[in-house]
């Protein structure tokens, strides 16, 4: 007797299901190492006297009186 349909389907449905799996893992790793770093150095914004916005501290002026 043949085998049922039935059960090759189920092995279709099966190799997709863990087909898609895979491939939502991959694009989970390759998000995660191109992600910027939550540093909170790269957070930090200055503004500087002419109150532009920049990514660089001002630089420091000592006004010894």
């Amino acid at each position: 007797m043949a085998r049922s349909n039935n059960s090759f389907i189920k092995k279709q449905k099966a190799d997709k299901k863990s087909k898609i799996r895979k491939e939502k893992l991959q694009k989970k790793v390759v998000k995660t190492k191109s992600s910027t770093s939550n540093d909170i150095d790269s957070m930090i914004a200055y503004v500087d006297e002419f109150g532009n916005i920049t990514n660089e501290p001002p630089e420091q002026i000592n006004n010894k009186k």
